[in-house]
C-alpha cells in the first residue's frame, strides 16, 4: 500500500505535512539575532524594520506579479485580514523587540519572547477554538523551562530578582502582537495564492512603517548606506524575513497555530550554537542541558501529530494516520 499519490511529489508532500519546516524559520530568526546582536547600535529600528520587508517584496514580485494583477479585487474584499496580519506580525513585533532592547537586557528579553509558546494556545482557543492537547502544553512547559535554565546561566536566583520596567512591558506587548499574529493566520483568505497573501501582508506592514521611518531618518538616524548595513540587510530581508515566514505561515495553515508556536523555543538552541561558531561565545553546561530539555519538549509537542481543525479557506487538516 502506498501512502503518497502518484501525482504527489515529495516536495507537495513536504509543503502539506512540513514538520521539517518547523526547524527552519526559528534558525533563520536566531540569524537576524546574531546580526541584531552585532549592529544593534548602527541600525535604526523602524528603518530596518521597514527596509526588510522592501527586500523580501523586491524577492517575491516576479513570483506573484500574475497573481497581483488576476487577484486585485480579492484583496480589496479580504483587506481587514491583511492589514491586521502585517500590523501585528510584520511591523508591531519587530519594533516593539528592538525599541524594548535598548532598555532590556538580552536575557530578560530572551525570556520574554519565550513566552509566545505560551500566549499561542491562549489566543487560539480564545479566538480560534483551537484546543491544545495535553501533550503539547506538556512538550511547551519543558521546552519552557529549557529556555529558562538558559537565560539564568542555570542560577535561578537570576529569575527571583527579575523586575518589570517600562521595556519588559513593551516586549510582552510585542510577544502578544506575534502570537495574535499566528492565530490571525488561520483565517487567511483561500482565494488568495499563498505568496500573494504573504507579499499583501508584507506591503501593508511597510506602508505603516513608512512614515515612522521617514521620521527616523529626519531625526539623523538614517539606514547607514555601508557594505556591513546592506549585507546584513539583504540576509535578514531574503532570510528572517521572507523565507522564515512563508514557512512559518504553511506551519500554522496545516499544523496549527499552538503546535507551530512550540518551535519557537528553538530560537535559543540556534542562537546559543551560531553566538558560539559566528561570535566566539563559550557554551556552557548550563546550555547543554537547557538545550536538551529544549529538544525533548519539542518532540513531545508535535510527536505524534493531532488532529488540527482548520478555519475556512485554510490547508486541510493533518490527521493521524
Amino acid at each position: 500500500m502506498t501512502l503518497v499519490p502518484p501525482s504527489c511529489t515529495f516536495a507537495d508532500l513536504f509543503w502539506r505535512r512540513p514538520y521539517a519546516l518547523l526547524l527552519l524559520s526559528p534558525l533563520f530568526w536566531a540569524g537576524n539575532l546574531l546580526i541584531g546582536r552585532a549592529y544593534g547600535n548602527a541600525l535604526p529600528p523602524f528603518g530596518l524594520a521597514f527596509w526588510r520587508w522592501i527586500v523580501a517584496l523586491a524577492f517575491l514580485l516576479p513570483f506573484v506579479w500574475g497573481d497581483l494583477r488576476a487577484h486585485g479585487k480579492e484583496m480589496r474584499k479580504h483587506w481587514p485580514i491583511i492589514v491586521g496580519c502585517g500590523l501585528t506580525g510584520f511591523a508591531g513585533y519587530p519594533v516593539l523587540n528592538y525599541v524594548a532592547l535598548h532598555s532590556t537586557p538580552a536575557a530578560t528579553a530572551s525570556m520574554l519572547n519565550s513566552t509566545l509558546p505560551l500566549m499561542v494556545p491562549l489566543l487560539a482557543w480564545g479566538v480560534a477554538g483551537e484546543v491544545p492537547s495535553a501533550r503539547t502544553i506538556a512538550g511547551i512547559a519543558i521546552s519552557f523551562i529549557g529556555v529558562g535554565i538558559i537565560v539564568s546561566r542555570g542560577d535561578w536566583s537570576v529569575l527571583a530578582s527579575f523586575s518589570v520596567g517600562l521595556g519588559e512591558i513593551i516586549m510582552l506587548i510585542a510577544v502578544a502582537c506575534f502570537a495574535l499574529y499566528c492565530t490571525l493566520l488561520r483565517y487567511r483568505p483561500a482565494a488568495l495564492p499563498d505568496g500573494l497573501f504573504l507579499f499583501a501582508t508584507m506591503a501593508a506592514s511597510a506602508l505603516a512603517l513608512l512614515p515612522f521611518a521617514i521620521f527616523e531618518t529626519a531625526g539623523g538616524r538614517g539606514f547607514p548606506v555601508q557594505p556591513y548595513a546592506l549585507a546584513s540587510l539583504l540576509l535578514i530581508g531574503l532570510f528572517a524575513s521572507l523565507i522564515a515566514n512563508a514557512f512559518w505561515t504553511q506551519c500554522v495553515a496545516t499544523l496549527g497555530s499552538t503546535l507551530t508556536g512550540a518551535s519557537f523555543h528553538l530560537m535559543a538552541v540556534y542562537a546559543s550554537v551560531l553566538a558560539y561558531l559566528l561570535l566566539g561565545e563559550p557554551i556552557q553546561p548550563f546550555h547543554l542541558a537547557g538545550i536538551t530539555l529544549i529538544l525533548i519538549g519539542f518532540a513531545i509537542a508535535i510527536l505524534p501529530p493531532r488532529i488540527v481543525r482548520s478555519a475556512p479557506g485554510i490547508a486541510e487538516a493533518v490527521r493521524r494516520p
